[in-house]
């Protein structure tokens, strides 16, 4: 028979696998179209999934909403813990589950169809909670809904109205997300301003509304005051592009920001060029080159399940480019007319 052992002496050795848990508290949440608990002993690590999904409005996307169970657990700190910012997360699969690993001791292990994940950080981590919430808690919800619901998950923002919703994409730095906010500040329904989620045979889309990321410049457009002071009081975040934006709690805005699941009646590809004062801002594009043009801006989405009906029925519906007017409002009243 084999035998094992473990370099770890005392009490490490005697639960090596950490199964041996004590009192662990709960968070529920509604996200993506499924009910979501997250079990920790670590109050730090549930105050994180709180700041991601508490107060949420909750999107069903069926009758009966699945259940997700993340369990999250905090690690002693590491005594080689990277000055700058952590590894980013590799992917990895095998033996039917998901793995989403920084280094060995901040990683995510997932069952997608069994709807179960365990989230693992150091607590030197606790120092990153962008990269933490961001790259491990809500990248573990967000793959588990994807998987178990069927949805199209989309780099993108969303913005309707009265349930219609129009899908907002385009390169990064091309104005998704300034044009999201003047959108919300403009009246429409803010559905999601960095991942969309689509249920490809109706597309119906669904997001998590919690932050909107906008860098300090887009201050300059804005004339509340009260607006610009919840943006510019934000807490700042470094993308790993280098770009430094402002978090803004989207919960606690001056203006009301989502309802319900949005359906699709439109694309539109958001452009940084600037229009000429004699040309609409918006234009359809040929349907011909639509298709190979949102494979190209989704590469990951093109590869999933459900890419071909939902690019199907997004070039029946239409795909569009928008460039830049004088003022943002002039292309919140552009995408007011494909609402209307």
């Amino acid at each position: 028979m084999a035998t094992f052992s473990f370099s770890d002496t005392g009490e490490s050795s005697l639960d090596p696998f950490l199964e041996r848990t004590g009192r662990r508290d709960v968070v529920h949440a509604s996200a993506l179209g499924g009910d979501f608990r997250f079990e920790s002993d670590s109050p730090e690590l549930l105050q994180l999934a709180r700041l991601a999904y508490e107060g949420l409005p909750a999107h069903r996307l069926s009758v009966s909403p699945p259940a997700f169970h993340v369990e999250l657990r905090l690690l002693e700190r590491r005594v080689d813990a990277p000055a700058d910012e952590p590894p980013p997360v590799r992917a990895q699969s095998g033996a039917g589950l998901l793995c989403g690993v920084m280094d060995e001791c901040n990683y995510v292990v997932m069952s997608p169809q069994e709807g179960r994940a365990l989230v693992v950080a150091s607590r030197d981590m606790l120092a990153r909670p962008y990269h933490l919430r961001y790259e491990l808690i809500e990248f573990a919800v967000f793959t588990m809904a994807t998987r178990r619901l069927g949805l199209v998950p989309l780099h993108g923002a969303c913005v309707g109205r009265h349930g219609r919703g129009l899908l907002l994409l385009g390169a990064s730095g091309a104005g998704k997300s300034t044009l999201a906010l003047h959108s919300l500040l403009g009246g429409l329904d803010f559905l999601a301003e960095d991942a969309v989620f689509v249920e490809p045979t109706s597309l119906l889309a669904t997001g998590v509304a919690n932050f909107l990321h906008v860098k300090a410049d887009a201050l300059g457009f804005i004339g509340d005051e009260a607006v610009r002071s919840w943006i510019r009081e934000a807490p700042v975040i470094r993308r790993r592009s280098g770009v430094e934006k402002h978090e803004a709690d989207l919960r606690h805005a001056p203006v009301p920001s989502s309802g319900g699941p949005l359906e699709l009646v439109g694309a539109v590809f958001v452009s940084g060029q600037r229009a000429a004062d004699a040309d609409p801002l918006l234009r359809r594009m040929p349907t011909d080159a639509t298709a190979s043009r949102l494979v190209a801006d989704q590469p990951y989405a093109s590869g999933q399940p459900g890419w071909a009906p939902f690019q199907q029925r997004m070039v029946e519906r239409g795909v569009y480019e928008l460039r830049r007017g004088s003022h943002p409002k002039a292309s919140v009243d552009a995408l007011l007319g494909l609402l209307a």
